[in-house]
């Protein structure tokens, strides 16, 4: 088995869209042609945004937009506080700093526009 993709719904597609495209440096993909549904190819995945119509129509109106608490998406990066630095302007919901974790990693966490919690993280390699 092998994950194809996180796709994350959304009542504001193209807020969303330029949020992911900024943060990962991909173009978005729309493999479907324009609508409610685009892709970011980043290395070794995919991010998948869908409008709330899309879900409506195609998956039995199954999610809700910016509804999720339970979820966090993570990037593995080489510097978080490089990442930190560049994604200033655009975050507005940090929720914790560049920290040093037990383990060995440093991370950051913060929420997108639909409130998804993100942690950005670099292994202590």
């Amino acid at each position: 088995m092998k994950l194809a993709s996180v796709r994350l719904v959304t009542d504001d597609l193209p807020t969303l869209t330029a949020f992911y495209a900024t943060l990962t440096g991909t173009e978005p993909v729309t493999p479907f042609g324009p609508g409610d549904y685009v892709e970011l190819h980043t290395e070794g995945s995919i991010i998948a945004l869908a409008g709330s119509a899309a879900v409506q129509r195609f998956n039995n109106n199954a999610a809700e937009a910016a509804a999720n608490r339970s979820a966090i998406i993570e990037f593995e990066v080489d510097d978080v506080d490089a990442e930190r630095a560049r994604l200033d302007g655009q975050v507005t919901a940090w929720v914790q700093e560049p920290t040093d974790q037990p383990w060995g990693n440093r991370s950051m966490l913060f929420r997108d526009p639909d409130g998804n919690l993100i942690n950005i993280y670099s292994t202590g390699r």
